[in-house]
């Protein structure tokens, strides 16, 4: 893949892969060039060294031109070969694969040179430095020097966003406009569940008109026992009865199995977790985590005047985390708590290192995976999302519990054979398919170990993103994850 806006085609050969790097510090770095049509690629900081920021780009031999937006500023390197054109400043790149290439137009006053590394020299100096800066313990290893805080400044900083969340009201995270979904019980469940994909929701509430209250929660997960009920033998589930089976009916087998695994002391009943409008958002997002659900139902109860309970919002994490991070956001000093690396706090779940035996393995999968097996991790692992990874367990995509309902598109479901489909022709049935790997695939959040608490908050809190995946900079050699509830978890101790 190209980043955004390149115009070469998928027949290009002989692609050149290309590092570019910025040195010079800044917060936040974004390449723009000619092959990215001029709009921003995202740079990310070198593991260990936070002044220094790198992207790696494939190109196709012949004259390019680039700059950096370094903390919201126009930038050009004057350590690499720059040149006047439209744009103003702009360095400059020749990969020489075609040699009777020859640029027009331009008055360059440093000569365009070849180069497969984009400012190695400087990178490579820049990396010394910062490993001048890490620290030898007494077993004589090498770690980076991360601050620290004292217990006193960790409680200190729980107490103030523990005291945020519990003065603040779950009313308080309604929108301006927006509107919540709330399905009939007596919709079929494959309507239901194609209502889910296309309005991309994880979860919605469930309405019973007869009952006239609000009754339960259908989810990703109930797809899934649904899809496992079909490809099973011995399922009584066809495909016609699909088509008219309805929620209710659904829900009423469901529990009936349930009920029968209880009594063997399997599973635990399940009732509707959900919250009024004056409750606190404390109290909010420990019945998320508590009771392990993705969202909560806002629900106004009063029933006078023969009002039915109204459905004002649908409570989750992200919403939580939003509020928490714009309240925070001009104060982090006074919270020392925020500012650590996510690498010295117990966030997340990491690839277990050698010697590490009790540590829980993190589930990842190969394109090549059947679609059964990422269903029986969903449910044995207890995880919503799979890294799916390359054989140097490099991340090239995710699949989350969610992505399941894009089977309802049409009679998909009908038809598949859950150990014969590969999770990366799952991936194709979504929305927005992937037909390769790599730049541009925005399905994948992702973060450096070495990025701050606030920065990874600050990720999750944006619609649509329920988890990072932890990289090694550069090889993007999968670290770990961190979800939402893992914050959460974290920052309430």
């Amino acid at each position: 893949m190209y980043p955004a806006g390149m115009n070469y085609g998928r027949e290009s050969v002989g692609l050149l892969p290309v590092r570019f790097v910025w040195s010079h510090g800044g917060r936040s770095v974004y390449l723009c060039a000619s092959f990215t049509g001029w709009a921003q690629w995202p740079m990310a900081p070198v593991e260990g060294c936070p002044t220094v920021f790198q992207t790696v780009c494939s190109l196709p031999p012949g004259y390019h031109q680039y700059k950096f937006i370094v903390d919201g500023e126009w930038k050009h390197d004057e350590n690499q070969p720059f040149v006047n054109s439209n744009y103003g400043t702009v360095n400059t790149l020749l990969l020489a694969n075609e040699p009777d290439y020859v640029p027009t137009m331009l008055t360059a006053q440093v000569p365009p040179v070849a180069s497969m590394d984009v400012d190695n020299d400087t990178f490579q100096r820049a990396v010394r430095d910062c490993q001048s800066q890490l620290v030898r313990v007494s077993d004589g290893s090498v770690h980076e020097a991360f601050p620290r805080i004292t217990e006193a400044e960790l409680q200190s900083s729980r107490l103030r966003i523990s005291g945020f969340l519990s003065s603040h009201a779950a009313y308080e995270l309604l929108p301006e406009s927006g509107k919540a979904i709330a399905l009939d019980v007596e919709l079929p469940v494959k309507q239901a569940f194609h209502i889910l994909h296309e309005q991309g929701i994880p979860t919605s509430p469930l309405w019973d008109f007869s009952r006239g209250q609000f009754v339960g929660v259908l989810s990703a997960l109930d797809f899934i026992l649904i899809m496992r009920e079909l490809g099973s033998h011995g399922s009584n589930l066809t495909e016609e009865q699909l088509e008219t089976h309805t929620i209710s009916a659904w829900k009423e087998a469901k529990s009936y199995a349930e009920r029968q695994m209880l009594n063997h002391g399997t599973v635990p009943t399940k009732r509707l977790v959900h919250a009024g409008p004056d409750e606190n958002l404390k109290d909010v997002a420990l019945k998320i985590l508590h009771n392990r659900v993705a969202t909560v139902p806002i629900i106004n109860s009063s029933t006078e005047d023969g009002l039915y309970p109204q459905l004002l919002h649908v409570a989750s994490l992200s919403g939580i985390l939003r509020s928490m991070c714009r309240y925070f956001k001009h104060s982090l000093a006074s919270l020392p708590i925020l500012q650590l690396p996510i690498c010295v706090i117990p966030l997340g779940t990491w690839v277990p290192k050698i010697g590490e035996a009790n540590r829980q393995p993190l589930a990842m999968l190969r394109p090549s995976a059947s679609l059964g097996a990422a269903l029986n991790l969903f449910l044995q692992a207890q995880v919503s999302s799979i890294p799916i990874v390359d054989d140097n367990d490099s991340l090239l995509d995710i699949y989350s519990r969610s992505d399941i309902t894009s089977l309802a598109k049409g009679k998909m479901y009908t038809h598949v054979k859950l150990e014969e489909m590969t999770i990366h022709h799952a991936l194709q049935l979504g929305e927005e398919p992937s037909s390769s790997y790599g730049f541009g695939n925005q399905r994948c959040h992702m973060c450096l170990r070495s990025d701050p608490l606030y920065k990874v908050m600050e990720r999750l809190s944006r619609p649509g993103v329920r988890r990072l995946v932890i990289v090694e900079a550069g090889s993007k050699r999968v670290e770990g994850i961190v979800s939402l509830s893992d914050v959460f978890r974290f920052l309430l101790g």
